[in-house]
């Protein structure tokens, strides 16, 4: 079977037309075409395969262009393809009558009678009329003796001659149906474009192959059952394939299509044999790039002697390159599906831009919502304020102005009753819709559920006239974007709430950390409500310790939300009451087994010294936690795993201890990044790997947006939390000291605190952590039970005093302290010489903490140098607060204190400065 791109002649019989190529004549010497004065071929066909697709599923054997002459007085063929113009006695000059003539006659071309139907008198009738002649074959005998083909004459330009004419040559025995003439006469103006841009048009370069890829129209052939398909370019670049990339499968091409689609190209691929003969088609794709077009496809059927499909031709378009009346059923159900795909208001303003504009050629086009007693303009088309009447101008206040509805009373009226009003060209309106319209206006209520959800204005410049078609048309569009826009509106407002729902159970912001930087992303769900059950948290622990949790809730609702901010919650109040991860993990476990929820949530918990770059690894049946090393390899954490969250209340959650080098990148992630329909974990995971390896850590927002992709919706919501440890620049110096309930055991902490200063080269301000130590432990003794501990740490020229206890409950000032009253006033002694001071809790109990500002000086080095110096009265049971040492002896202590006044706000803590009053 020949190649179907290669049109033939027709012959008796109605075969398909075979491949006469593209021919440019040859001008002889005397100016004719040969001895029949028909025009020659210059060399060989020249006729593109795509060119003899598109001109078979049209039903075209032949293509013949003829433009004017130099004088005007007649048309010469200048270029043909298909089959030969000998067949149909076409000669290469046709003469035009001086004027048109009701019954033509004289010359070639203006016989009457039969010879009527030459092709010469067609063109010459289409030329002299300005409009496209078409006339059937079955009337007519061809010079052989068989039946005539089908002719259509097509001018190319105004009435009056204009640049020419396109004749045509249809298959024997089929006429012209109203699809192939509307595609055809839009393929004559894309040839008379191409003409009018030629420097000499009596001798124009092809027009036929380059008109075609002007119209950006792809064809395609394929034979059923085989699988394969012959495309070209033009059908490849509305695809979105790249050139060379198509592998000649008709299944590569399915795959570009939406699922709810493919059905519907099925029966084009492989048609039965009950299927038409010809058939049309809109279908959605999906470009690589996520975006969502609309193509139509027209196609032919061509049957064997039994009926059999042995062959399908078709071309495919964008959706406005086909177009078709305002009217038409087929535009309508484009429009349906395209307000079903728009969910917000912006989506459903750019379809009614897109469904409105082009087909009924209008200028101007405004949407807008009724919110209330007002409307929100939610499009204008064009966008740029000059296209409008200075009445909207003045209300320009942001991106789009509010309709100034007061001083429009005909909206008010179309709001009021709810019906469509046209307003011909001169109507008289107010000033502030004739200039939307000065040609015509359409005042479009959008009704939606027995009420109005907004109005739609389209308007022309030009004097227009409302055909029934549009009429219509806009009728069953006002219907339709009511109720779109209504829905769209219940969507914004639902997604706004979620937004807001989500942003206030995600933590605001990310706490600065001494010895690394963290960072976070999170992304919705791209179906349903943009809420979900991922989240994330970065909780300092203390001065050098810090969480990282990352979880995920089963599902994106708010139920799964809801869950999600009570777990994110309960996490961090286990973690700074200061229980190791472990612990942490199997609490928030068996709280969410509490709940009685069917919910269950997936966690990985991370503990790590900034000091040291330890890692602890808690993971409660959630992904691994991946690792960048410094040398740029990376690795998947070997973390043993447990349960989820909320299946065993007594599940285990074992510990993996990991070291991290400074330089490091510790990444957490949810399955929404690395899992999909079409992305197995492995390989989403690989993926992940090297995007981080390949990343610059020395930014790690970047670092996060690559790991990210490009920007687009996922079926799952995505969170990221990303750790660069860099190590602590200030190593801190601890001591501790266990503190026995013994009558002197004050003056043991006071010693061990002196020892520690002196070592640490703290002198001037000796003095006044002693006071600090001595208040903090006889608080500590005297107000709880159980187990008290002194730490001390050094770092730089900051010194912290921290007492624990076994107490939950914070400290609190007296109220009242007189001359006579015999304690009390130990806490107002630490706020007035502390930088900043406050409690924390933490597992089992309290920290009470000291800052204070030092100066270091170098260690002393004589011997014996241990014992605490005697400076008054031996403290005893009394705590220490006695007389001999009094702030008195605190020589630098106005100097310490103001210098550190600036309290030290460390996320997770409460803190309190001088003046600022907590209970205990």
């Amino acid at each position: 079977m020949p190649q179907d791109g290669d049109a033939r002649s027709a012959h008796p019989g109605g075969q398909p037309p075979g491949d006469g190529g593209t021919g440019t004549p040859r001008p002889s010497a005397d100016g004719g075409g040969g001895p029949s004065g028909h025009p020659r071929p210059s060399g060989p066909a020249c006729g593109s395969a795509a060119g003899g697709r598109v001109r078979a599923f049209a039903g075209v054997t032949l293509t013949a262009v003829f433009v004017r002459t130099g004088s005007g007085a007649g048309l010469r063929a200048v270029e043909w393809a298909g089959g030969e113009p000998d067949r149909y006695g076409i000669a290469r000059d046709v003469r035009l009558p001086d004027q048109p003539r009701g019954s033509p006659g004289g010359g070639r071309g203006g016989a009457s009678g039969p010879g009527a139907r030459a092709p010469e008198a067609l063109v010459v009738d289409a030329c002299l009329r300005g409009r496209p002649l078409w006339r059937e074959g079955a009337g007519g005998v061809e010079e052989g003796g068989g039946p005539s083909p089908p002719l259509g004459a097509l001018p190319l330009g105004a009435a009056g001659g204009g640049l020419g004419c396109l004749l045509l040559v249809g298959e024997t025995g089929e006429g012209f149906g109203a699809e192939q003439r509307e595609f055809l006469e839009r393929y004559a103006e894309a040839v008379a474009g191409r003409l009018r841009g030629e420097a000499d048009r009596s001798a124009p370069s092809p027009l036929l192959d380059s008109a075609l890829r002007a119209m950006g129209v792809g064809s395609f052939a394929l034979t059923p059952g085989t699988g394969l398909v012959e495309t070209d370019p033009a059908l490849l670049e509305l695809l979105g394939i790249p050139d060379g990339a198509f592998d000649g499968k008709s299944d590569t091409l399915l795959a570009c299509s939406v699922p709810e689609d493919v059905p519907a190209l099925l029966s084009v691929i492989e048609p039965s044999a009950q299927a038409p003969g010809r058939r049309e088609l809109e279908f959605r794709i999906r470009r690589p790039t996520g975006e969502l077009c609309w193509l139509r496809l027209e196609c032919r059927v061509r049957k064997g002697a039994e009926g059999v499909p042995e062959r399908v031709l078709g071309v495919v378009s964008a959706a406005p390159v086909l177009r078709r009346g305002a009217g038409d059923v087929a535009r309508l159900q484009w429009l349906t599906a395209a307000l079903d795909d728009a969910t917000t208001v912006r989506d459903v303003s750019r379809v009614v831009v897109a469904a409105l504009r082009e087909p009924l050629g209008a200028d101007r086009i405004a949407l807008a919502e009724l919110l209330e007693d007002r409307l929100a303009v939610t499009v204008l088309d064009p966008p740029g304020p000059a296209a409008w009447p200075q009445l909207w101008r003045t209300e320009w206040r942001s991106e789009w102005p509010d309709a100034p509805v007061g001083a429009l009373p005909t909206l008010q009226a179309a709001l009021r009753d709810g019906r469509m009003s046209l307003w011909p060209a001169g109507a008289a309106l107010e000033p502030g819709l004739t200039g939307i319209g000065p040609g015509g206006l359409a005042v479009l209520p959008l009704p939606a559920r027995n009420r109005v959800a907004g109005v739609c204005l389209v308007g022309w410049d030009a004097p227009h006239e409302f055909a029934p078609d549009e009429r219509a048309l806009l009728t069953a569009t006002a219907g339709l974007v009511g109720q779109a826009l209504k829905r769209a509106h219940a969507y914004d407002a639902e997604q706004e709430l979620a937004t807001m729902l989500q942003r206030s159970l995600l933590p605001r912001r990310l706490p600065r950390l001494p010895g690394g930087v963290a960072v976070a992303r999170y992304l919705p769900a791209r179906r349903g409500l943009q809420v979900g059950g991922d989240w994330y948290d970065v909780i300092a622990l203390s001065e050098a310790k810090v969480a990282l949790v990352i979880g995920d809730v089963q599902g994106h609702s708010a139920a799964a939300a809801t869950i999600m901010g009570q777990m994110r919650t309960a996490v961090r109040a286990y973690a700074v009451e200061g229980h190791p991860p472990d612990v942490v993990v199997a609490h928030a476990n068996r709280l969410l087994v509490g709940m009685e929820t069917d919910l269950f949530a997936t966690c990985c918990y991370v503990e790590l010294d900034l000091e040291e770059g330890d890692a602890l690894f808690v993971r409660a049946g959630h992904l691994a936690p991946l690792v960048r090393h410094p040398d740029g390899g990376t690795e998947e954490i070997a973390v043993e795993g447990g349960l989820p969250l909320g299946v065993l209340a007594d599940a285990d959650f074992p510990l993996t201890a990991r070291a991290l080098a400074p330089g490091s990148v510790l990444a957490l992630v949810t399955d929404g990044l690395v899992e999909s329909a079409d992305l197995q974990v492995d390989e989403g995971m690989r993926l992940v790997r090297e995007t981080l390896a390949a990343a610059d850590p020395g930014d790690p927002g970047r670092m996060a947006d690559e790991l990210l992709g490009e920007e687009g919706r996922r079926e799952d919501d995505v969170a990221l939390l990303l750790l660069r440890y860099d190590g602590m620049r200030v190593r801190p110096v601890r001591a501790g000291w266990v503190v026995w309930r013994l009558p002197d055991a004050v003056m043991h902490a006071r010693r061990f605190s002196a020892r520690t200063l002196r070592s640490w080269g703290v002198v001037e301000e000796a003095d006044t952590v002693l006071l600090v130590v001595s208040e903090l432990v006889t608080n500590a003794l005297v107000h709880t039970q159980g187990a008290v501990r002194v730490d001390l740490t050094l770092a730089a020229d900051r010194l912290r005093v921290t007492v624990s206890d076994s107490s939950p409950r914070a400290p609190a000032k007296p109220v009242v302290v007189d001359w006579e009253s015999t304690g009390g006033r130990g806490l107002f002694l630490v706020e007035a010489v502390s930088a900043a001071w406050g409690s924390v809790p933490v597992g089992g109990g309290k920290q009470v903490w000291s800052e204070l500002v030092v100066d270091r000086a170098e260690p002393d080095p004589e011997p014996g140098a241990d014992e605490e110096p005697e400076a008054g009265p031996r403290e005893g049971a009394d705590g220490g607060r006695g007389r001999g040492w009094g702030m008195g002896r605190a020589r630098n202590r106005g100097r310490g204190r103001d210098a550190g006044r600036a309290r030290l706000r460390r996320p997770g803590r409460e803190e309190r400065g001088p003046g600022e009053a907590g209970p205990w």
